[in-house]
């Protein structure tokens, strides 16, 4: 290893002597909220939900995991801070009565993009009400599209859990069968026994499994997903005076 060296001579520096710029470290960029939040998102999308701890995020700054509750105070805050910055990517409409159902739809299209843009998010949405800036940000502008519609407020309340939650459900359910790194040819040789499988059920015992074998395994994912798009924005609907 080079040292040092004292000005004018070949002696390397004592160790009370100052350094040199070029020899010091370089300074550690400082730790925040934000970068906190940058290398949890970053597990996340690498290795999963399960993965992301307050020590993990700490080893992928380079730091002990006591240095992060000065910004975040603990695992369940670190889960809304996550949120909320995959809320960022939301952008929902002013208010269209005339288009509410449209608006909706797309809104909901919107959450679950956002959803698989970080894998492994809607675990940490599940049981738990956003309360981050953007987060809330969100819900008003939902909000605010279902009351325009007339809907009566009780039903857009419940309109604001179920929503949500749909679309977590379906992007948690995504990130379930993505982590079992089954190939297109898998996921089609397995339906394609599940199917026979129904088909070959005691029809006595399952008549409607028998007879619905075709259409139970049928449809791609997004498919079934704009299908509880329908049914929901439908239900709502039927609430109007």
């Amino acid at each position: 290893m080079e040292l040092d060296k004292d000005a004018g001579s070949d002696r390397p520096l004592a160790p009370w002597q100052p350094r040199s710029p070029s020899g010091r470290k370089p300074a550690r960029t400082p730790l925040s909220r934000d970068r906190i939040v940058d290398a949890a998102l970053e597990v996340l999308v690498a290795e999963g939900y399960d993965a992301v701890s307050m020590r993990r995020v700490a080893q992928a700054l380079g730091t002990g995991a006591a240095s992060l509750y000065a910004h975040v105070a603990n695992k369940r805050e670190l889960d809304q801070l996550m949120l909320d910055r995959a809320a960022e990517g939301l952008e929902i409409p002013d208010p269209d009565p005339e288009h509410w159902r449209e608006q909706i739809a797309q809104v909901m299209r919107d959450m679950l993009r956002m959803m698989r843009a970080y894998p492994g998010v809607a675990r940490a949405a599940i049981g738990q009400i956003p309360l981050g800036e953007r987060s809330l940000a969100a819900t008003e502008r939902m909000l605010a599209i279902l009351r325009a519609a007339g809907l009566p407020d009780q039903v857009v309340a419940y309109a604001a859990d179920l929503i949500p939650l749909y679309v977590c459900a379906v992007a948690f359910e995504e990130a379930v069968q993505g982590a079992s790194n089954w190939s297109p040819a898998d996921i089609e040789h397995f339906v394609s026994e599940l199917r026979g499988w129904f088909g070959a059920l005691p029809a006595d015992r399952f008549p409607h499994i028998v007879a619905l074998a075709g259409p139970l395994t049928t449809g791609a994912g997004d498919d079934r997903f704009e299908f509880g798009v329908q049914v929901i924005v439908a239900g709502l609907a039927s609430f109007l005076p």
